[in-house]
């Protein structure tokens, strides 16, 4: 089957399978971007996050993770839905991207059918995928597959759809016909910079993770305190941080996601402090069951709960006029 052919319809059946946008690129091996990598990973920017300094081979050159790798597939996953947080006090601010169900649940199963789409035409080819699983750099090749352009904030940006989406990537055998990147059009825009609470984006498109809210409110192990100047500038939120997208003027593109897997568990955009001091491990394994929050544990959102009451500055008052130490 001739490339242009095969590539129409791999695109096809990704937008079949209900992912928002599909790109394609070439496998050859990345340059300045992985070099821009390392850097990052040289001046400690990944913070705890060890494994992201291992394989960096793998991630500059893609034969290393499937020899043979002729293109590679970057696909998009709207999770964007009409909703807004709760502003009251006593509650924690939930990241949009966790609302719903973990995209790990809901982007793998269909880029294996996107697999066997592509085996059911070319019998001999071979296909390997990644979620945010492996040592890829989904965004360099999101860029080069045209999905969008890196942000300011660090995030990939397309002028379709805004930036509320996740990444998808499958290396294959196949030889399909690539995209074209598109410019970068965030122009002279900062808001993304200027919000940031923690001044977390320390240059355009480099985020430190060691002052970002999401990287202390998610990753962080749950026995080690979040730093105070981190902190008394959390906003409100208990678990990630969404304002460098929230602030961001190509999100008026936003569209609603039609995957209903990413709609808020029981309408809920927010937990209450009081709700998390009081779960026992049953029950917040049974709620945050297949959910993004499972992750920092019960015992991690315990301390990102006492750390928002705690870096509240004496005498603050909440949303609806309550002390702050009502909430724990």
């Amino acid at each position: 089957m001739e490339p242009d052919e095969l590539t129409g319809i791999v695109r096809q059946a990704a937008l079949d399978l209900g992912f928002s946008l599909v790109g394609i690129a070439s496998a050859r091996p990345f340059g300045p971007e992985a070099d821009r990598y390392d850097e990052w990973i040289q001046l400690g920017y990944n913070a705890a996050l060890g494994y992201m300094a291992r394989n960096g081979d793998k991630r500059r050159d893609p034969e290393l993770i499937l020899p043979g790798v002729q293109s590679v597939v970057v696909v998009a996953q709207n999770y964007y839905t009409p909703h807004e947080h709760e502003e009251q006090d006593g509650v924690g601010k939930i990241s949009r991207y966790a609302w719903g169900d973990d995209y790990h649940e809901v982007i793998p199963p269909k880029l294996e059918r996107l697999s066997e789409v592509l085996r059911s035409h070319v019998p001999e080819v071979a296909n390997r995928y990644y979620t945010d699983t492996g040592p890829v750099l989904e965004k360099q090749w999101a860029v080069r597959a045209g999905i969008g352009w890196q942000g300011k904030n660090g995030n990939i940006i397309s002028r379709v759809i805004g930036s509320w989406f996740f990444l998808g990537v499958m290396f294959t055998t196949a030889r399909l016909v690539p995209d074209s990147p598109v410019g970068d059009f965030c122009g002279t825009c900062t808001a993304c910079i200027d919000a940031c609470p923690t001044d977390a984006i320390v240059a355009p498109s480099v985020v430190d993770a060691g002052k970002c809210l999401s990287y202390w409110t998610i990753e962080a192990k749950p026995d080690v305190d979040i730093p105070l100047p981190i902190a008394s500038n959390m906003q409100g939120w208990v678990f990630g941080c969404d304002i460098c997208q929230d602030v961001c003027p190509w999100n008026r593109f936003r569209k609603p996601t039609a995957e209903e897997r990413f709609l808020p568990r029981g309408g809920e955009t927010t937990l209450s402090f009081r709700a998390i001091e009081d779960f026992v491990q049953e029950e917040f394994s049974a709620r945050f069951r297949k959910s993004p929050v499972k992750r920092t544990k019960m015992a991690g959102l315990r301390r990102n709960a006492a750390a928002l009451v705690k870096g509240r500055p004496p005498g603050a008052i909440g949303a609806n006029g309550g002390s702050p130490d009502e909430s724990l």
